[in-house]
């Protein structure tokens, strides 16, 4: 009879967690589809008009509500395709444990709920990412194909970017990330609501590591195809690799050099114009 329990519920445990997979990869699956739907394309008026609905350029460019949200929706289905297949390492362990502790009062929902806690932090970064967009295109910064207009701030983006990525602060949400085992043995709490917390904070642990990379796409372009996919491997990389956190070292010099490079060619350019 313990046999069969046992069986029972080893079969149990594979089912959930097959279920657990196959619904994440839908869920990265769709946010990229929609990605691929408007990304990609050189962010000329046919680029802005699919992902405004149809709205005009003039209607877009005067940022109304409607445009607004457009703008915000793309950044959030952009985060979660960007950062979800980075995630899903500690989302699946998760579920695992807390199936493995269904017997003890878990719930089917709490696996749900730290995924959609996840989530909801880089709801808030979008957010943020759209205000700033909007100030950006507002001080002429930013064109309607949503490419900054000045290498200047672009070069000071980029070695913003590297520097960060080697602060002690940046490292320490590194090692979270990259330690699920870690993180879930530290902030272990029960109950749906609990799951939702545990997301929400290896959420901020993950926008800790990684938000000035997802800044460096108002440099190359915030729809940019290329650059989503490379920003995108990259976060997998660093995370995921046996040997990110040196990935991360050479990837923060190249960014300091690139950003340097950037600023003194824009610095040329001023020189070299002449004065009217």
């Amino acid at each position: 009879m313990a046999g069969l329990e046992a069986s029972l519920l080893g079969y149990l445990l594979r089912r959930d967690r097959i279920v657990g997979i196959a619904a994440l990869m839908l869920f990265i699956v769709l946010a990229w589809s929609y990605l691929l739907q408007g990304a990609g394309m050189p962010m000329d008026a046919s680029a802005m008009a699919h992902m405004a609905m149809d709205m005009d350029m003039d209607a877009a460019q005067a940022w109304t509500v409607g445009y607004a949200w457009i703008v915000f929706i793309m950044w959030w289905v952009m985060m979660i395709a960007m950062m979800l297949p980075s995630a899903a390492p500690t989302i699946l362990l998760y579920g695992l444990v807390q199936r493995r502790q269904a017997v003890r009062g878990g719930s089917p929902a709490s696996s749900a709920a730290f995924a959609l806690g996840y989530v909801a932090v880089w709801g808030a970064f979008s957010l943020l990412a759209t205000a700033l967009q909007w100030q950006l295109q507002q001080l002429s910064l930013m064109s309607s194909g949503m490419v900054l207009t000045s290498a200047a701030l672009g070069g000071l983006i980029l070695v913003a970017a590297g520097v960060y990525q080697l602060t002690p602060f940046r490292d320490a949400c590194l090692r979270h990330c990259r330690g699920p085992v870690e993180f879930l043995g530290r902030h272990w709490r029960p109950g749906v609501a609990g799951a939702w917390r545990m997301g929400i904070q290896h959420g901020l642990y993950c926008l800790g590591c990684c938000w000035v990379l997802m800044a460096l796409l108002f440099y190359g372009g915030v729809m940019n195809l290329y650059w989503i996919i490379g920003l995108t491997l990259y976060v997998l990389l660093e995370k995921l690799a046996a040997g990110g956190a040196r990935i991360s070292r050479v990837a923060s010099i190249a960014l300091i050099v690139w950003g340097v490079v950037v600023l003194a060619a824009a610095a040329g350019d001023r020189a070299l114009r002449p004065v009217t």
